[in-house]
């Protein structure tokens, strides 16, 4: 199994084991990491960062989170983080993390996922809109990107002054 920083955070990986090793899961190796499954579908997966150790739920988004505990790492959609930083912190929170890895089991068997932002959930400038009109393929390969890479707004500026985006003045 191969993970960033495995050697560090050995301790943290064995006692996190330990504590999921109730569940119904399948431990797998994906991505490197080691990482949990039911019916093939991803529940949580381990991370090792340098400044901490990390579960990470794949439908994380859908959980309730009462404590508060789960981050949104980057632009990520439904995947969420538990972070910790030794193997007591590990034991300490033992009982939520089989709380909410329970909680992500069941959103997992439920079918449950987040939805997907639609472009039309952002407002499209006028000029885009004709652009979509005259070019149907220009509008299809436009609707395929992702929610960020179509936020167009913070690349208007720099069209209406006639150069790219990552172009300086």
């Amino acid at each position: 199994m191969e993970m960033a920083y495995r050697e560090r955070w050995e301790a943290e990986i064995a006692e996190m084991r330990r504590v999921l090793a109730g569940f119904a899961m399948k431990e797998e190796c994906k991505w490197g990491k080691p990482t949990y499954t039911v019916d093939g579908k991803n529940i949580v997966i381990m991370q090792g960062f340098k400044e901490y150790f990390g579960l990470g739920f794949f439908q994380g988004a859908l959980l309730k989170d009462p404590k508060k505990v789960l981050v949104q790492l980057g632009q990520v959609h439904a995947g969420r983080m538990m972070k910790f930083t030794s193997v007591k912190d590990v034991t300490a929170k033992a009982a939520t993390i089989k709380a909410y890895v329970r909680e992500a089991i069941a959103v997992e068997k439920a079918g449950l996922r987040m939805e997907q932002k639609k472009t039309s959930d952002f407002p499209v400038p006028e000029e885009l809109t004709e652009r979509f009109r005259r070019d149907p393929r220009f509008k299809r390969a436009f609707e395929a990107l992702t929610p960020g890479r179509q936020r167009i707004e913070k690349a208007m500026p720099a069209i209406f002054e006639g150069r790219g985006f990552l172009e300086r003045r």
